[in-house]
This record gives structure tokens, sequence and C-alpha cells, in this order.
């Protein structure tokens, strides 16, 4: 039997938290920051989690964790 590969693209962008959600980084957060207002930047550093509809796709992408 194969063993099941995790998609390794998905793997570096994407982290699974304790109780098994997933969370990742917002983009456009890393530079041309003198344009962005102050309570967008703080916006940014926050990572969101993944919304319910997608779930199913990453848990494919991320068998193993």
């Amino acid at each position: 039997m194969p063993k099941i590969k995790t998609n390794r693209s998905t793997a570096k962008r994407f982290k699974k938290t304790g109780t098994g959600k997933i969370v990742y980084h917002k983009s456009f957060g890393s530079h041309i920051l003198s344009t962005k207002s102050r309570k967008r930047k703080r916006a940014l550093r926050k990572s969101p989690l993944v919304h319910k509809s997608n779930m199913r796709a990453l848990k494919l992408l991320l068998p193993n964790g």
C-alpha cells in the first residue's frame, strides 16, 4: 500500500492548531508598508483561521498534519 503524501507547498503555508483548526498568514504584509495605514498593518499581523468551507480541501492536501 503506498503512503499518502503531503502537499509540500500547502504544508509551508498552513499550520494545524492543537484543536485541529488550520491557520495561515495574510498576504501583503511584508513590504511597501509606508503606504498602508496603521490599522491595516495591525490587522495583517493576525493569523486567521481557514473558513470551514475550505477545510475539506485542505485536509486532503495535509493528510498527516
